[in-house]
């Protein structure tokens, strides 16, 4: 039996639910990584058609936008990759594409906005494996949401070096011991 969490607010509710995740994952994010992947949280809660958007196009039309309207989609892209990958990443099986594509999509929005106005994007960019990681774990705090499968694991483990992915494929396999044991041993073989 789950137990019911009450927060003071909205905000509350989203920082105790990452904090839980961040241990769940055995990730810890800093304080401004954490603050920003609360406010995309809070931000999309209302927003539906997050997972019907077609990124790719946003992304396009945000690379062709200048200014305020540039930062605002490129941005928006950003963030949608990171939940899809994070939190809805059947979408990506849906749609006939690895999560990693959306990982690889949203790094190059927040790289293409650091690239133009420097600041905090590049860390977005760089830590978007590490948040992507307690997403997954956030989804597995309810038990009724399903981990990602072992071959989804896999992919995402060997385009994106997803901690969360290769504990997945750890502690369901036997080929997920041969992985470290190859990794450890600084081997190049793929299993």
């Amino acid at each position: 039996m789950t137990s019911l969490v009450l927060e003071p607010t909205p905000t509350a509710l989203w920082q105790a639910l990452v904090s839980d995740a961040e241990a769940a994952a055995n990730r810890r994010l800093d304080e401004t990584l954490e603050s920003y992947l609360v406010l995309t949280l809070m931000r999309f809660t209302q927003r539906p058609e997050l997972v019907s958007s077609v990124m790719a196009l946003e992304f396009l039309d945000g690379a062709r936008q200048t200014g305020a309207q540039q930062h605002d989609k490129l941005r928006d892209v950003g963030d949608k990759c990171l939940l899809v990958s994070g939190l809805f990443p059947q979408n990506a099986k849906r749609r006939l594409v690895s999560i990693g594509y959306f990982v690889n999509l949203g790094r190059s929005a927040y790289q293409q906005l650091h690239d133009k106005i420097h600041g905090f994007y590049g860390r977005l960019a760089a830590d978007f494996v590490p948040m992507m990681d307690v997403l997954h774990a956030m989804r597995e705090l309810n038990r009724r949401s399903a981990q990602i499968d072992l071959l989804d694991a896999f992919e995402l483990w060997e385009e994106t070096g997803s901690q969360h992915a290769m504990e997945r494929i750890n502690n369901s396999t036997s080929c997920g011991q041969a992985v470290r044991r190859d990794l450890i041993d600084g081997g190049t073989t793929r299993h």
